[in-house]
């Protein structure tokens, strides 16, 4: 194209986050207003025991009915962490409103990509049991229905599987997944989130990374997400100076907790292929 002199300063192309992510129709994201909740939460779950069966008149002494059982439930806990976008600019061109609104933006735009991989890393790969049969990596279909078996037996109800986004093309070629009033849902009905974060792509016991052609997927209960107002750092120009360079760096972050509500996972190995 040939030159056609001084170019036009215009408006950044504006954007969207991926729309089937962390943050998006599969999670409770709550905007707290009490900053000890962003410190970490503990809670006691609910729903995460096993329901039994008995008799409605057992025999008296029968050795062959089981006595009742009693669950004692446990705590489970959710650490906290910060995702931040930063932006560096000459002091000269520039002013803080506009290096501000620059991070603020960058924030918004992969905030949820950086939490799905933070997740994955340091915590699903942590708490997952591992699904993979001995044989290795399964189908994408057949790896779902792993980790949908395993959510029906040991949490029973509607959970959510934690798939790497480039995952999401092949979910449709055995009828995997449909849109459910705009979020993707199994056949049985536990939500998908689609992470480009999930990217990372590292599994149980170790935290390593799949072989190439092959991903982790997770299943976990619901999951909750605590977070606070994003918060430029710092919140006057003169402390975003840094006058031996004369350059200008503001960083926006936000604080999150990530709640999974039984404290458990679940993951499988998968062939990146269309079998």
């Amino acid at each position: 194209m040939p030159s056609a002199g001084l170019r036009r300063y215009v408006e950044a192309v504006p954007g969207d986050p991926l729309p089937h992510g962390l943050l998006s129709g599969c999670t409770t994201v709550i905007d707290v207003t009490d900053p000890h909740e962003l410190l970490g939460t503990e809670w006691r779950p609910l729903s995460c025991a096993d329901a039994h069966d008995t008799t409605w008149c057992p025999p008296d002494g029968d050795p062959d009915v089981p006595a009742k059982t009693f669950a004692r439930p446990g705590i489970c806990t959710a650490p906290p962490v910060a995702i931040y976008a930063g932006s560096e600019c000459s002091t000269i061109g520039w002013s803080y409103a506009e290096a501000l609104e620059h991070a603020t933006e960058t924030l918004r735009m992969g905030e949820q990509r950086a939490l799905e991989e933070w997740l994955m890393r340091e915590v699903l790969c942590e708490i997952a049991e591992d699904q993979t049969p001995d044989a290795g990596a399964l189908s994408i279909a057949q790896g779902v229905g792993v980790l949908e078996s395993w959510l029906g037996t040991e949490y029973g109800g509607r959970g959510v599987l934690h798939i790497p986004v480039g995952a999401g093309a092949l979910l449709g070629c055995c009828n995997i997944a449909h849109l459910v009033d705009g979020s993707p849902e199994t056949l049985v009905g536990n939500c998908i989130v689609l992470g480009a974060g999930y990217a990372v792509n590292v599994g149980p016991p170790d935290c390593t990374v799949a072989d190439g052609g092959e991903a982790w997927l997770y299943a976990t209960s619901p999951i909750r997400v605590r977070r606070e107002p994003a918060v430029p750092v710092p919140e006057d120009d003169a402390a975003a100076v840094e006058i031996r360079t004369n350059d200008r760096r503001v960083l926006v972050e936000r604080g999150y907790v990530v709640e999974i509500a039984c404290c458990r996972a679940a993951a499988v190995r998968v062939r990146l292929c269309a079998d």
